[in-house]
């Protein structure tokens, strides 16, 4: 933590120590990075300051279960979607916190737009891409639409999306 976490008052590290007891850790580092940032601290460095205190609290930090990852509950999931799936896709995110992890989204038609279906964070030794490529291609197939994972080698979370989504400018 480079000794930031000790430059921090008790009220911030109470606050900080609470959101991540929750698990919330966007509050957390906000809480760090705006304490500290007039002290030099960069963002990286309040990720950094809360990662340690989710180590540091360990298990005590109540994790939330994992989205379920069969066909009839994603099913389920895309039905209460507010529009006609098109098509499956996964997609790379991570944050500092919980590492990469990749998140399955529906994609829509009538009206067009996409719906978070799941967050697959690594099972074990199995890296969360082969997790959701299998779900995904499951629900797909359920479905009857097509499936896109772009990398699912590489982390990646630039790689090519399978359409970009237009969504109408305020007010239009």
């Amino acid at each position: 933590m480079t000794g930031w976490w000790d430059r921090l008052e008790e009220r911030t590290r109470r606050e900080v120590d609470a959101a991540v007891l929750d698990d919330r850790p966007l509050p957390a580092v906000r809480a760090v990075w705006e304490v500290l940032r007039p002290l030099g601290a960069g963002l990286h460095d309040a990720e950094l300051v809360v990662r340690g205190r989710y180590e540091a609290l360990g298990d005590r930090v109540p994790r939330r279960p994992p989205d379920p990852l069969d066909v009839p509950s994603l099913a389920a999931r895309a039905a209460a979607l507010p529009g006609r799936v098109a098509a499956i896709e996964a997609l790379w995110d991570g944050d500092t916190v919980h590492g990469w992890f990749v998140l399955l989204v529906a994609l829509l038609d009538d009206p067009e737009g996409e719906g978070h279906l799941a967050t697959v964070h690594r099972h074990g030794d199995v890296s969360p891409a082969v997790v959701a490529g299998e779900a995904g291609r499951a629900l797909a197939g359920h479905l009857g639409v097509p499936f896109h994972f772009a990398s699912p080698d590489v982390p990646d979370d630039g790689a090519p999306r399978l359409r970009t989504v237009r969504r109408p400018a305020d007010g239009a």
